[in-house]
């Protein structure tokens, strides 16, 4: 791997350094996931210890998305000025110390304080990631992104599994987390060692402090909201519905959170030899088709037999929604980051306001009309999937690549860029 003889970060002017770039970001969204899935599977205690009645534990779970809304603008900024495996370093690993926050809280408001902290830590954390994904798919000149997030999926799968576990062996959740938390974090640094360190050109306008979404990011974020508003619904409300719209006992009506959660995670895995096959604008259709097809079935069900495979289609049409939706904004102008930070900022709305508006339609009519407005939003991505062409490749800026891994937006230190002049040359195909 060609390295700054300063700092050391990899280039990715050969195919080897390409991939071992990809298999270093594929880490850190594992890693990322983790720390998701080891805080979930703690929060039954978090509202014992608290002893917090629903309605304050569901004000606290706000926080998270709330602090990620806020913060993640703030990633383009970051990456503009340090670079993209400065930042990643340093805020995954924040995010890793944040996990140990919320079980230390003693009362509800400094619960709301730290999730708030550590949503701020995960969204800029998740955009940051996203762009050195970007990058490293335009250098591989094929898709990745969905593989990516399905990483990030069954890094929060088996986090959640072992967090069972804990729980199950009456393991103090304080201890639990503080050791997970080092452990990440001291899992964090070789990995982000290893990736590229992806850099907006150095003659570019520095992004603003804060910045809302572009406008060419706009339509690309509409489609991942009804992807993620899909995915919320599903997540938060999957058990309810098998319990009280069919009837389902509480161990059958947990199967419908974990068939979706397998699907989605299974689906991220091999998505990416979906795309590269037929392109991402056909998967994204072909998502909307099965997700509403999952919809519908779930609206219908009368017995829990036909709700489970209905939310089972649901997280296999939606696996791939979001990923494509960053591949797309990553090719929107010359810092893919803040792109991809105002895509990241509608879509993720979408899943703090999922729940309430399902929770809403619920109260006022019932949840089968709820998820009648979940299979609409999954059709809408049949309608939509064209905003996300640019995912299917060419430069940041839409126009033709002159290779099938013609390179991005990436600056590296000028001691790594005369190696790679004398190398491969910088036009070289990584992939």
């Amino acid at each position: 791997m060609t390295t700054s003889p300063t700092t050391g970060p990899p280039l990715l002017d050969t195919p080897g350094a390409a991939r071992r770039a990809r298999v270093a970001v594929a880490l850190a969204f594992g890693v990322h996931g983790a720390v998701s899935g080891t805080f979930v599977s703690r929060i039954p205690w978090i509202q014992h210890h608290l002893d917090l009645s629903p309605g304050q534990l569901g004000l606290a779970l706000v926080m998270p998305a709330i602090g990620s809304s806020l913060a993640m603008p703030l990633a383009g900024r970051f990456v503009h000025r340090w670079g993209g495996r400065a930042v990643v370093r340093a805020l995954l690993s924040l995010f890793c110390l944040t996990l140990a926050l919320p079980v230390l809280a003693p009362s509800l408001p400094v619960l709301c304080f730290a999730l708030l902290a550590y949503g701020a830590m995960a969204g800029m954390a998740d955009v940051a990631m996203n762009a050195q994904g970007v990058e490293v798919e335009q250098r591989l000149g094929r898709s990745i992104m969905s593989g990516l997030h399905g990483m990030w999926s069954m890094g929060g799968l088996v986090a959640a599994g072992i967090g069972i576990l804990a729980a199950h062996q009456s393991l103090d959740p304080r201890l639990q987390l503080a050791v997970a938390a080092l452990l990440l974090l001291a899992l964090t640094q070789p990995v982000c060692a290893a990736q590229p360190d992806v850099r907006a050109p150095q003659q570019g306008e520095e992004p603003p402090r804060f910045a809302l979404p572009p406008r060419s990011s706009l339509a690309i974020g509409l489609v991942g909201f009804c992807g993620v508003f899909a995915e919320g619904a599903s997540i938060d409300w999957s058990g309810v519905y098998l319990r009280d719209v069919t009837g389902a006992s509480p161990t059958v009506a947990a199967a419908a959170y974990t068939a979706f959660s397998l699907t989605m995670a299974v689906s991220r895995l091999v998505g990416d030899a979906v795309i590269r096959r037929v392109g991402a604008v056909r998967a994204a259709r072909l998502s909307g088709v099965v997700a509403t097809a999952g919809g519908l079935l779930v609206v219908v069900a009368n017995r829990p037999a036909l709700a489970i495979p209905g939310f089972a289609l649901i997280g296999i049409g939606v696996a791939v929604v979001v990923p494509l939706a960053f591949a797309a904004a990553g090719r929107i102008g010359d810092n893919p980051s803040q792109a991809i930070a105002g895509v990241a900022t509608v879509t993720y709305t979408s899943g703090l306001v999922a729940p309430a508006i399902v929770g809403g339609l619920a109260q006022a009519s019932s949840l089968t009309v709820s998820f009648g407005v979940v299979t609409a939003l999954s059709f809408a991505l049949l309608l939509g999937a064209g905003a996300l062409r640019r995912a299917e490749g060419g430069a940041p800026d839409g126009s033709a690549q002159s290779g099938p891994g013609a390179p991005g937006p990436v600056v590296v230190e000028p001691a790594a860029r005369e190696k790679a002049v004398r190398g491969s040359g910088p036009n070289s195909p990584a992939g």
